[in-house]
């Protein structure tokens, strides 16, 4: 597999797309980026944190305080990502109509199909 797909895979997972997304406001701690991102269980932010921080998008900040603080933030690479990523998302968010159309289309176009078929 070509390492450019591997990358493009990580970051635009259903998961990666959202950590990047929501680690552009700000830096989170683990309990709060779970929260702000709504959904993801605990294993898969924690595989998924794991792989943008091995990819160099993601910095884990271990503090070494009772109890353990860590903290998560983008890397430099990972903010440039996450705007590109969120330009796509605003993207989405404004061509859903037009997505939607054409899925009716499609859809009501399969069902006349169908029904022509069956006579």
């Amino acid at each position: 597999m070509c390492p450019s797909r591997l990358v493009l895979e990580h970051v635009t997972s259903r998961w990666g797309v959202l950590v990047l997304i929501a680690l552009r406001e700000r830096s989170y701690r683990f309990s709060e980026l779970r929260r702000r991102v709504g959904g993801v269980s605990e294993k898969m932010l924690t595989q998924t944190l794991q792989t943008l921080e091995r990819d160099g998008f993601v910095h884990r900040d271990a503090k070494p305080v009772i109890p353990p603080r860590v903290d998560y933030s983008l890397t430099d690479l990972g903010e440039e990502a996450a705007d590109r990523i969120a330009d796509l998302a605003r993207w989405t968010d404004a061509r859903v109509p037009a997505v939607q159309e054409a899925r009716a289309r499609y859809d009501e176009a399969r069902r006349e199909a169908a029904a022509r078929s069956s006579q």
